[in-house]
């Protein structure tokens, strides 16, 4: 079969490899689609600690069942599937608190275990054994279904950021997971949702899909005064900052309202990873800033409700669908920035 593996940055390559079998535990899937990510895209230029080469990529994977291991029960030959990402432990003490999502043992598809930029892979017995194999609801095809995971890490970060009915928020970013966050932002009750982005083009293109209630230009002037005078001078209830940015996430300090709530949605490079964070807007304004970390297999199944029963639709947003021979393309559609969501169907 067909894999795109990581070798050393830079160095991925479409090649042949055996096809695998179901183990202990495990099932094997045909891969169906397998979309892309940004963080797929920062391994191929720079590797990652966590990944010991060589090493198959991919990780919002949806397929159909082609082989069960022994000792799996409740699972088919053929039953449609997508599989999560992050796969927490469930035996330490944040995993028996419900607090998977910042589990130290995780473990990651495309990282310590082959991913699904391939035709055939196996699911670990890990990812089974905490219910990180979902089936995938009728009516949803394999190319929204892979996109379940990301939302579902968009889920967890406005559930921590606590939006709901009424909001004003404050998205910044305009790629997949920008869409995403404003999407289900509304699903959620926010009475105004706006969109930021400093690329012009970009914007334009997420804003002509998502439609948010303003789409924000950063080449238009200061983000700060702009929402300002968007909020009548009183701020944002919620502000995600979807982008790695650091200036991004010290304007949302200075334009979020009384009581309201950051999320480090995206995180910062590693070489500048501080902000300068006014203490004293913290304190008198009474704000609260979250990070987001990724997302449980819970957050994975509901994540695929939300898309099913049309909550948060997602199929407009794949852009871009290519071939397994085409994953370098993928890699550098997404580099330059002229997809939204970029899929691969092995």
């Amino acid at each position: 079969m067909k894999v795109t593996r990581f070798y050393a940055p830079g160095d991925v390559r479409i090649e042949d490899a055996p096809e695998p079998q179901a183990g202990p535990g495990e099932v094997k899937i045909r891969v169906r689609n397998c979309s892309t990510c940004g963080t797929d895209l920062k391994i191929y230029r720079h590797g990652h600690h966590r990944i010991d080469p060589p090493r198959v990529l991919g990780h919002e994977i949806a397929g159909q069942i082609a082989e069960i291991g022994a000792g799996v029960a409740g699972w088919s030959e053929g039953d449609r599937v997508q599989v999560i990402a992050a796969i927490p432990c469930g035996q330490c003490a944040d995993c028996r608190r419900g607090r998977m999502t910042v589990c130290p043992n995780q473990e990651s598809m495309g990282y310590q275990f082959d991913g699904g930029f391939a035709e055939y892979m196996t699911v670990p017995a890990k990812v089974l054994a905490v219910n990180g194999l979902n089936r995938i609801p009728d009516g949803v095809g394999f190319g929204e279904a892979s996109v379940a995971e990301p939302l579902a890490c968009v889920l967890n970060g406005q559930e921590l950021a606590r939006i709901g009915e009424g909001d004003e928020v404050v998205v910044v970013g305009s790629g997949p997971i920008g869409c995403l966050h404003v999407r289900l932002a509304r699903s959620r009750g926010a009475a105004r949702v706006f969109l930021v982005e400093l690329n012009r083009e970009r914007l334009e293109r997420a804003a002509a899909l998502v439609a948010p209630d303003e789409a924000v230009c950063a080449e238009d002037g200061d983000v700060v005064e702009q929402i300002l005078k968007l909020t009548d001078g009183r701020g944002a209830d919620v502000a995600i900052t979807a982008a790695a940015s650091g200036k991004a996430q010290e304007q949302a300090l200075r334009y979020a309202a009384r009581r309201g709530r950051i999320s480090f949605f995206g995180g910062l490079p590693q070489d500048a990873p501080t902000i300068a964070c006014d203490s004293n807007l913290v304190h008198y304004r009474e704000l609260t800033i979250v990070g987001a970390n990724g997302s449980s297999p819970a957050h994975n199944a509901r994540a695929l409700d939300l898309i099913a029963t049309g909550a948060v639709p997602v199929k407009d947003l794949i852009t871009h669908r290519l071939p397994l021979d085409g994953a370098l393309d993928a890699l550098d559609v997404v580099s330059r920035g002229e997809a939204i969501k970029v899929t691969i169907e092995p």
